[in-house]
Order: C-alpha cells, then structure tokens, then sequence
C-alpha cells in the first residue's frame, strides 16, 4: 500500500528522464545515454527509471520522436507559415536558424553525429533530410518555381544550414543578422524589402545598428 502510493518525485518524471538523456547526447554523445548514468544525474535510484521507460531502447526511441517533431516538424511547419512574398516565406524558414526554440541545433548535430554509428538512426536522417527538401520544394513551388528548379533552390536552402550545423560554424548574431538579406537575395532571387526584415528583426528582439 505504501508503495502504491508513493510520491512520483521519489522516482522523477518521464519529463526529467527524457531532459537527462537529452543533455547527455549532447553533453558526451549517445553511448553516455545509459541508465545508471542518467540516475545518478538525477539523484533518483536506477529502478525508477521503469516507471517511466521499458528499456533504454524505448528511452533512445523516444529521444528520436522529441527530435523528429521538433526539428522536422517545426521545419516543415516554417515552410509552410503565411507569407505574401517568397522572401518573407524565406525569412520564415530563417525562424528556424535562429532561434533554438523552434529548431535545435545542438540537438541536431548529436543525432547526425549517432547516425555515424547507426544504420537505423541514420535512415532516421535520411528521412528527415527528404521530408525537409520536399517541404522547402514545395514552398518554392507555391510561389511559381517549377519542380525541378524549386528542387535545386530547397537544397540550396538547406544543404547550406546543415553544413552550418555540421561544421559547428559560429555566428555572433550582429554578423547572422547582417547576412541574412544576402542570404534570401541568394536563395530566392529576391531581396527581401525592409519592411520584411523589420518585421523579422522584431519577432527575434533584434535592434540594428
């Protein structure tokens, strides 16, 4: 009876199990995604993690899901936002790349760096990679691209950010923000006006000099 009705914090919560294995893929990598490891980080004894998780499998499965729905979600979900001009629907991809609440770059690093070591993950990539491009074409699309050329520009659009990603290439923000009209200019064929940029500058708390 008692331990029926133990308090939940005496084992933590999936929440905090999955926040724990996240911070250690990034922090060391998917081979420090272990149980024991992740307990002793949370102070929690390493049979509460059964609450919570079948095995470590499930637990490595679920941080795929919260990185496929974040990244690729949040990705396909910016390709696709209102926009009256393709440099705004640009500029709204470009949401991504700047800020972390939307799409993770760390995060996205640590899981291409364990598809290295993994053929299952690295289809996971692979999946993710085409579902992108093919949101990224359609925004193209929508705005009067043929298919093919709209292709060519998506992977423009995309390839480049994800050799940012790969590269761990650092931008202060002054500099990124800077780049960003050459960047739309370079993408779409099309600057964008400065209204467009304000408007962007804005929703990212962004002041230019």
């Amino acid at each position: 009876m008692v331990e029926a009705i133990m308090d939940s914090g005496a084992r933590g919560s999936r929440e905090g199990w999955l926040e724990a294995a996240y911070a250690s893929l990034l922090d060391s990598g998917v081979d420090s995604v272990k149980i024991l490891p992740l307990a002793k980080r949370l102070n929690l004894s390493r049979t509460s993690f059964y609450w919570f998780f079948k095995d470590r499998e499930e637990l490595l499965e679920a941080l795929i899901t919260l990185w496929r729905e974040k990244n690729t979600g949040n990705l396909v979900k910016q390709s696709e936002a209102y926009a009256e001009t393709l440099a705004e629907a640009m500029l709204n991809v470009f949401d991504c790349w700047i800020d972390p609440a939307i799409f993770d770059a760390p995060f996205e690093f640590a899981v291409r760096s364990w598809a290295l070591q993994s053929s299952p993950i690295l289809d996971e990539v692979r999946k993710a990679d085409q579902l992108r491009l093919e949101a990224l074409t359609r925004m193209f699309v929508r705005f009067g691209y043929e298919e093919d050329t709209a292709d060519v520009h998506a992977r423009t659009t995309y390839l480049v950010q994800i050799g940012y990603i790969s590269m761990q290439a650092e931008e202060d923000i002054k500099t990124r923000m800077k780049r960003i009209p050459d960047y739309i200019a370079i993408y779409t064929g099309v600057r964008p006006q400065p209204k467009e940029m304000d408007r962007f500058f804005a929703r990212h708390g962004y002041q230019p000099e």
